[in-house]
């Protein structure tokens, strides 16, 4: 996480020290109005001998506020600039990142943590960068600037004594800082409990009803809300004491100023229009007092998002395959697995148990078998999502360790069964956002998949956007927009696992025809819970519990009256119940 933050902020440098330079010359320009009034303070005194200074003194005045204003819009320009663009640049590497990640990884991240890294997080730590690099540099040029244009243009002894209560105010905002964050987070307790709790009594109000609980529900609201009522009274008696401290350290400075300055004064040590100066650079430290604890508060936000950015930068990412020597190439060839055993990582138990198998080139296998039997995990390992020993799985008698990542799922077209839908147009979801398909291409995979009757119900035909997930479609047009991947993609290794699942059996039928054309020269791999997905492949695979327990065609299985056999009975009493009913 630092050296990718080093990296982005690297690509900003020239901009992040024009910033800063601009406000360094804002700061001094804001120094400039207190002294050219101070200057016309002293000039009234021979009104007629400096009239001619006066006025240009006043011209020049207004010069230095447009030169101010548009400094200001400038620097402004580019500190927004700098900071929306880490922000954007910091979203798409950690994008990128998730992208990388092992998929044991990504199984661990929750939906909702995920967003938070990306909207709550990041945020937190551009509004950090956006407060140190305003805000906190012109608290620094502000300090030293001012202090000095007060030392060297007024007096040394008054500018010490007015530092004094402002370094005082300073360190009691900062202290009295710490206990509104503290009061304001035991509020917002408060708040969120009460909150849960009328939200409990609206959606059980009919119980409440029922048992004549009103009484004592009422009670415990009066409870909480006294809580939240006590709580943001503490939270608004410790804001006002920061401003009540405020006041009383610009009011010491313009006394001790009025008190010490007017005696400076009466014994010319110094003008009226530098005590008016002076007093004028007093104004000036009020912002930077007032920025000083948002800037620990934004800083201490940023450094809780930066340390959670920091895990997931932790974490495992699917490395560059050290031993993949071949070259994006076509897969051909015999897959073979041999004594493959696989445990997920923390989790007790196998999943699959000294599994061995041979699916010759071109040939159609068809993977049976119960919830939790291995069937997924088996194709997750023949993509790649996981590491294994050499030896386990070869290609063409190449051993898959030795197959880079993306020579593999490039060959490899698998339909996952959880048929996920982007939130984009048919059209995208199919093609999967690749802009080298053409719309007759689109459209003809469309119709293998058996899905152009319901597509030219839409108005927009392949251009309809389908909403979050397909949620605009049902379960077997979402099922057969992925299964269109298939036909679309040339793929020497097709997988299908279990993407039938909400399709009809006469649609499931003539989509498997479709399939098996499709399939012809190609290695094709079936994973289903019905019999009649898989009844037509080459040969069959029945998993159990992690292991093979019969392999042959659907009629020598079929004889065998054992597994398979009673999954065939059982599907088709279903089916003739169905018919019945």
């Amino acid at each position: 996480m630092k050296d990718v933050t080093i990296r982005i902020l690297k690509k900003y440098r020239w901009k992040i020290l024009l910033v800063i330079f601009l406000v360094f010359i804002n700061v001094y320009l804001l120094s400039l109005p207190s002294k050219i009034v101070g200057n016309i303070v002293d000039a009234l005194y021979n009104l007629e001998q400096n009239k001619e200074n006066i006025l240009n003194s006043t011209y020049f005045l207004i010069f230095v506020c447009i030169i101010v204003l548009l400094l200001r819009i400038v620097w402004k320009y580019y500190e927004n600039d700098i900071v929306r663009g880490f922000e954007r640049d910091l979203k798409i590497d950690l994008f990128n990142r998730f992208l990388k990640l092992k998929e044991t990884e990504v199984q661990n991240i929750k939906n909702g943590e995920l967003m938070s890294y990306f909207i709550k997080d990041i945020n937190e730590i551009r509004r950090a960068i956006y407060r140190i690099l305003s805000h906190g540099t012109r608290i620094i040029f502000t300090l030293v600037i001012i202090v000095f244009q007060m030392i060297q243009g007024v007096n040394l002894n008054l500018t010490i004594a007015v530092m004094i209560p402002i370094l005082i105010g300073t360190y009691s905002v900062v202290k009295i800082k710490k206990y509104v964050e503290k009061s304001f987070k035991k509020s917002q307790k408060y708040f969120t409990s009460m909150s849960e709790y009328m939200q409990e009594s609206t959606d059980g109000i009919k119980t409440i009803k029922a048992y004549s609980c009103e009484e004592d529900k009422l009670k415990e609201f009066i409870k909480k809300n006294k809580n939240v009522y006590s709580s943001n009274n503490t939270v608004e008696i410790f804001s006002n004491m920061i401003k009540l401290s405020l006041d009383i350290c610009f009011g010491a400075c313009y006394a001790i100023s009025l008190i010490y300055g007017s005696a400076l004064v009466i014994n010319n040590t110094i003008t009226v229009g530098e005590l008016v100066t002076f007093n004028g650079y007093i104004a000036l430290f009020n912002n930077p007092i007032n920025w000083l604890p948002q800037i620990i508060s934004v800083y201490k936000r940023a450094q809780i998002s930066y340390h959670r950015l920091e895990k997931v930068y932790n974490l495992n990412i699917e490395e560059p395959d050290e031993k993949a020597i071949i070259p994006n190439e076509k897969l051909v060839g015999d897959i073979k697995i041999k004594n493959l055993s696989f445990s997920y990582p923390g989790f007790i138990g196998t999943v699959l148990d000294n599994i061995s198998l041979n699916i010759k080139e071109g040939q159609t296998i068809g993977i049976i078998g119960t919830v939790g039997s291995g069937k997924t995990t088996l194709m997750d390992l023949l993509t790649k999502l996981y590491n294994l020993p050499d030896g386990k799985i070869t290609i063409g008698g190449k051993d898959i360790n030795n197959i880079p990542a993306e020579t593999i799922r490039d060959n490899i077209c698998y339909i996952t069964q959880d048929a996920f839908l982007f939130s984009s147009s048919i059209k995208d979801n199919i093609s999967l956002f690749d802009e080298n398909y053409d719309e007759y291409e689109i459209e003809n995979s469309t119709k293998e998949a058996i899905l152009d009757e319901d597509i030219e119900k839409f108005s927009n035909g392949i251009y309809t956007i389908i909403g979050e997930n397909g949620e605009d479609l049902s379960g077997g047009q979402r099922q057969r927009v992925t299964i269109s991947r298939a036909f679309l993609k040339n793929s020497s290794i097709l997988i299908f696992d279990d993407t039938f699942s909400a399709l009809d059996n006469k649609t499931s039928k003539r989509l498997i025809k479709n399939i098996n054309k499709l399939a012809k020269g190609k290695t094709c791999i079936i994973i289903s819970n019905k019999v009649s997905d898989v009844k037509y492949s080459d040969k069959i695979i029945v998993l159990e519990n992690g292991k093979i327990q019969e392999e042959g065609t659907h009629d020598e299985l079929i004889a065998n009256h054992n597994i398979y056999f009673k999954f065939y009975m059982q599907q088709a009493k279903n089916t003739k119940s169905n018919l019945l009913n």
